[in-house]
């Protein structure tokens, strides 16, 4: 366990913010603060003995050997940033201003809640031998004699992190399984004739891809599925979605949602409870943009927020700045580049942009301005109605990807016909 000395610049009696967690978050709110010119002692948390890191190359070059790590290229001491690693935090009491960590108690000024999620771990598999995950550094590094030895790997869910270790595995040289219990990848993310196109990715790359199919129990060696088929296995990666962590939290009064366990913050990022703040992968906030209250598990999430909790601690409530992005995230598997911004609802029209059989295509989702599932009143050109852009998935089209997130910030309204129309660019489809 390693741990940096307090800057000699932050004194014990300068006002604290405490920091839980060190992931993506925690270091970009700990930065954010000194750039917003906080001058006060910044304590930042970590739960994991290593150097904070950043954690989608762990899929990639990490996984693959290529890199040795991902650390953050950040002067935690001379930044006047007091780094404990290897200090898990246990509990948070707001009476006393005090995070409890496994080291003892740590006092606050400020404390924000930035400790990520949680892998899903699937039932009966946890300590089994040849069962992983991967979230962490330790997981990469456990995973990476697996690919080198050209394993026989069954990876159970096919969503985002489950085709990024499947491309990963197949570069490697493994024969891959992947069980996926929806009847399409990414499943919750994207609509099933969407995921259609990308089913066919997987065979591509060598990959035997089984939807609708139900793990039964994971035994050493083999994974039995629910209709009684038996795939042997020298490796089992399960990557079945995360939680938030916030268990910690249990009996602190900070509001957590019933559905999902996400620390429930407003629209500034501020928690139910005086001075703390939470950001990343364990908060959901409310969107005025989409009317909705939005938990997004992706890397541009926990660079964005931490700056908008930082500029609230130091300007003060009275001067806070409102929290309400285009969310945005990334994903290689397969060699195809897969980008994806804004939010939509199943009620959201859908406009293709290009032949999504090919390698490069674009997908849009529109909304009446009446709302979601509304009718709206046709618009003047050829009677054809306009549609608010509210998300957009690219594959092989950054530049779709470009425009397209700024119209969304815009808030632009599009022609359906010229936006289905692969050789218009997207800014020119706005009405």
């Amino acid at each position: 366990m390693s741990e940096q000395s307090k800057s000699p610049q932050a004194p014990d009696r300068t006002p604290r913010v405490v920091i839980a967690g060190a992931g993506m978050a925690g270091v970009q709110t700990a930065v954010a603060l000194r750039e917003q010119g906080w001058r006060g002692a910044i304590t930042l948390l970590g739960d994991e003995p290593h150097q904070p890191y950043d954690r989608p190359p762990l899929s990639k070059a990490v996984l693959l050997g290529k890199a040795e790590g991902s650390a953050f290229d950040v002067d935690f001491a001379g930044l006047g940033i007091d780094l404990h690693l290897g200090r898990p935090v246990t509990a948070l009491r707001p009476a006393d201003h005090v995070v409890e960590t496994a080291r003892g108690p740590v006092a606050y000024d400020y404390a924000v809640i930035a400790t990520g999620a949680e892998p899903v771990v699937l039932p009966g598999s946890a300590d089994l031998p040849g069962v992983h995950l991967l979230r962490t550094l330790d997981d990469a590094e456990r995973l990476r004699p697996v690919l080198a030895a050209q394993h026989r790997i069954v990876v159970v869910g096919a969503g985002w992190i489950g085709a990024e270790f499947a491309t990963a595995a197949r570069e490697a040289g493994c024969e891959v399984t992947v069980v996926e219990a929806a009847e399409h990848p990414l499943a919750g993310a994207l609509p099933a004739e969407v995921a259609a196109y990308m089913t066919g990715w997987y065979a591509d790359a060598g990959a035997d891809l089984r939807t609708g199919a139900r793990v039964a129990s994971v035994a050493p060696g083999a994974v039995t599925l629910a209709d009684g088929t038996v795939l042997p296995a020298d490796a089992v990666v399960v990557g079945i979605g995360a939680r938030p962590a916030t268990g910690w939290l249990a009996g602190s009064g900070v509001a957590l949602s019933p559905e999902d366990g996400s620390v429930l913050a407003d629209e500034r990022l501020h928690t139910s409870v005086p001075d703390v703040y939470a950001v990343g992968d364990c908060a959901s906030f409310p969107s005025t943009r989409y009317d909705t209250r939005l938990l997004v598990h992706h890397w541009d999430n926990a660079l964005q927020g931490p700056r908008t909790v930082a500029e609230n601690i130091t300007r003060g409530p009275a001067e806070g700045v409102v929290y309400d992005p285009v969310p945005y995230f990334w994903s290689e598997q397969f060699g195809r580049f897969v980008q994806y911004a804004g939010h939509h609802v199943d009620t959201d029209e859908l406009v293709w942009r290009g032949d999504p059989t090919g390698a490069a295509w674009s997908v849009l989702w529109l909304r009446s301005e009446a709302g979601p599932g509304a009718a709206e009143p046709a618009g003047a050109a050829g009677g054809r109605p306009a549609g608010r852009l509210v998300a957009l998935l690219a594959v092989g089209r950054p530049r779709d990807l470009a425009q397209g997130r700024r119209l969304i910030e815009r808030g632009a309204l599009l022609d359906r016909e010229r936006a289905a129309d692969a050789a218009v660019p997207l800014k020119s489809a706005v009405r």
